[in-house]
């Protein structure tokens, strides 16, 4: 009984561990990276309609490689747009989101992801890409 309990909690240790954070607030992304010296990767997505996001997400964000990756040089910024009523987000974030579009996603393209500075600067841009999470992360790197 005690082997199948230790057990269990490694599994939750590790999927706490290895889980990627997210975070959805601008200001307090900015924050964290000028204390940490880390960029900001802003993602624009629509989670439950887009299906190059889709592939992004879990090819790329989800694997174990680019969140070591990230965890080390990114704070990650999530910008959601569902278009599922299930989905919708609060009116707050949803006002919020279409803040930062208006400023980095003016076309608003989905996906698209801006690697900013801790100050907010654009850095550059890009989207899916159907290669390597290494190649991406290489891709990333460049800017």
């Amino acid at each position: 009984m005690m082997k199948k309990y230790l057990i269990i909690i490694a599994c939750v240790v590790c999927s706490v561990s290895f889980s990627q954070e997210w975070e959805s607030n601008f200001d307090k992304a900015l924050e964290i990276a000028h204390k940490n010296n880390k960029k900001v990767l802003l993602v624009f997505q629509g989670s439950d309609w887009c299906a190059p996001c889709i592939k992004l997400e879990r090819n790329v964000w989800n694997t174990l490689e680019f969140k070591d990756f990230a965890k080390k040089h990114y704070v990650m910024l999530k910008a959601d747009f569902p278009k599922r009523g299930k989905n919708k987000l609060s009116k707050e974030q949803q006002t919020h989101n279409n803040k930062l579009a208006e400023k980095y996603n003016k076309k608003g393209y989905f996906p698209f992801v801006v690697v900013l500075n801790s100050t907010g600067k654009v850095l550059g841009t890009t989207s899916y890409k159907k290669m390597s999470v290494t190649d991406y992360i290489k891709h990333l790197e460049k800017f």
